[in-house]
């Protein structure tokens, strides 16, 4: 396989790609190292990322910028009300000879190569377009012309902001379940940085921005190989998997694990529970967060530095709670380490 090829035997000369990724990333949007940080665990571990944040914050230059860096095919849609499943993988168009056709449309365009598939305001599509989008993320794969059309290297990206509620649609539990990591984007606190992003002229412009980012820095062909790779090289410990299990339990019974928030009833907080699925993601960008520590071994700072984006969007609060539900969430996470002992 080319993409296994393309991986050294070390993994060494890899850290230094991504070291590279992070810095070109970090020049095009500064004040976002932690964001840029996540996203990059996410690509290793070859997960969909969900961005979310307020208007205005740099999510749809960030992912942009990210697709170049990553190089290959892509394709951008943006989510409206009238968007159609079909409208996603067919373009109907009347032919020169007067008749109508279907031609590949934005996921088939580029057959098997898509790299990156943007999604931008994804709540703004009908739960019709999310169903396809779940396939798409699950399965890497689409039926289309009468046949299934695998896509390997695909990475789903998407983005929403927190304040819109005209004609948007939240997304099905399925759904946002599929996506690896939700990070969030705010306003740079640090009052330098906020005064660039307003007085530099370079930042006024997204799409200069977006292209002083030199295309193809991570070779997307081969990070389906090197994401295995990198699961196999890193160990977890028995007591890190007692430790991680420990976590689980206590986020599906909050109560029963003396976890107490402020003027919330545990026993009516939460609607769903993280799934094995989220628990396995969670290892996995432990794993990757312990190689770019330079280890082979995952510990417990590992799991305490991707818990919140892997974990957060997977747990439903209950209608009660419903208004409260990201402060709830994030505390509920917090409480969490404060409650079950690290090994």
């Amino acid at each position: 396989m080319a993409d296994t090829e393309a991986i050294p035997d070390d993994l060494a000369d890899w850290r230094s790609r991504v070291a590279a990724f992070e810095h070109a990333l970090g020049q095009a949007v500064i004040g976002q190292c932690h964001a840029i940080r996540m996203l990059t665990l996410a690509i290793l571990a070859r997960g969909h990322v969900l961005l979310e944040g307020d208007v205005g914050v740099g999510k749809t230059t960030l992912l942009r910028c990210v697709a170049r860096a990553l190089g290959g095919p892509y394709e951008r849609v943006e989510g409206t009300i009238d968007l159609m499943p079909g409208d996603l993988v067919y373009h109907a168009s009347i032919g020169a000879e007067g008749r109508p056709r279907l031609d590949p449309g934005p996921v088939l365009r580029h057959g098997e190569d898509l790299a990156v598939f943007f999604f931008n305001e994804i709540n703004r599509a009908r739960p019709q377009v999310h169903a396809l989008l779940l396939r798409l993320m699950a399965e890497r794969s689409v039926t289309a012309f009468n046949r299934d059309i695998a896509l390997p290297y695909l990475l789903v990206f998407a983005d929403r902001n927190r304040l819109e509620r005209e004609e948007t649609f939240e997304l099905p539990a399925a759904a946002r379940d599929r996506f690896f990591m939700e990070i969030g984007i705010e306003t740079p606190a640090d009052p330098a940085i906020r005064r660039r992003l307003v007085f530099e002229p370079r930042f006024h412009d997204a799409d200069t921005l977006v292209a002083s980012v030199q295309p193809g820095l991570l070779d997307y062909r081969a990070l389906p190989a090197l994401a295995r790779r990198i699961q196999a090289a890193i160990h977890t410990s028995d007591r890190l998997e007692t430790y991680v299990v420990a976590l689980w339990d206590a986020l599906r019974d909050p109560g029963g694990a003396g976890l107490r928030l402020p003027g919330v009833d545990m026993a009516r907080l939460l609607q769903g529970g993280v799934s094995p699925r989220g628990l396995s993601f969670l290892a996995r960008a432990a794993r990757v967060h312990a190689w770019l520590a330079g280890r082979d071994i995952a510990v417990p700072e590992d799991v305490r530095a991707v818990f919140t984006e892997v974990m957060a969007h997977r747990i439903f609060v209950g209608a009660l709670y419903e208004g409260r539900a990201e402060e709830l969430v994030r505390d509920l996470c917090r409480q969490v380490f404060a409650t079950v002992a690290a090994p």
